[in-house]
């Protein structure tokens, strides 16, 4: 990934201006870089077996900035590079570097996190709303899966999804800025049951009470019905990750809002 991700600055004419930064698993490296053509930018590079490199979480950020970079406050994509190497497929993605801290470090919010001003809020809720009237044909989440998990995960019949719209797909609050903020790392957006994004910042935000409380005020959409539903599909998401060690910490709250819901 280092030598890839150095390759990459070369082709698109950079020069690192920042520390590394790893994502999940290692799958991405990313850092703040310098260019002639726009100047401070982040770079960021993705990878996969070379049989894997396609689908959803591959095209996403390239489909969302043809999609949104006029539209909704998210960083504008410049440019992207590809390579294929040793059996390994790499996507090198230039965007507007955003001078801004995101709301948590970690999906989980912390206890205690502070409550952002009516503003960031009004503005999250507006773009939102925009990326929701979007037409696409992405998917986020099928029903086909909603059937098989939901029994699985939280022991309850699957409900039935009967309202759709486009979805970001992973709102959580390391991919919010605390300042504006700007929407980060579109590539799982997609059709979802309607309330999805809402609902899946409100279970990040689960021990964190007095955000938690903001987010049911701010998308009133989560008392709904279609609400109730999205907010199932998302616990039983997140209840799956945890299965695989992601983020236990938040499991007692997800069953304790399961429980609320049914």
């Amino acid at each position: 990934m280092t030598e890839a991700f150095n390759r990459a600055v070369d082709e698109l004419s950079a020069k690192v201006d920042g520390p590394e930064v790893w994502g999940w698993f290692g799958r991405t490296l990313s850092a703040r870089v310098r260019c002639t053509r726009f100047g401070r930018c982040w770079l960021r590079l993705v990878s996969a077996p070379e049989n894997k490199a396609t689908g959803k979480t591959w095209d996403g950020n390239t489909l969302a900035a043809e999609r949104f970079d006029a539209t909704v406050t998210k960083p504008a994509l410049y440019e992207s590079a590809g390579e294929v190497r040793d059996g390994y497929a790499y996507r090198a993605e230039l965007s507007q570097y955003v001078p801004e801290e995101v709301c948590s470090p970690s999906p989980v919010l912390s206890p205690g996190a502070p409550v952002p001003p009516g503003s960031w809020w009004a503005s999250l809720r507006a773009d939102l709303d925009t990326v929701a009237k979007a037409p696409t044909d992405r998917v986020a989440v099928r029903q086909e899966w909603v059937d098989r998990s939901v029994p699985r995960f939280l022991d309850m019949p699957a409900p039935r999804v009967k309202e759709w719209e486009t979805a970001h797909g992973d709102l959580q609050p390391a991919n919010l800025t605390s300042g504006t903020p700007y929407l980060l790392d579109w590539e799982g957006f997609g059709r979802a049951p309607v309330g999805y994004d809402p609902a899946m910042l409100l279970a990040y935000s689960l021990l964190a009470p007095a955000f938690a409380a903001r987010v049911r005020e701010t998308f009133p959409v989560l008392g709904t019905e279609a609400g109730r539903v999205a907010q199932i599909v998302v616990i039983t998401e997140l209840m799956q990750s945890a299965s695989r060690g992601d983020h236990p910490e938040l499991v007692p709250a997800l069953r304790a809002l399961a429980e609320d819901l049914t």
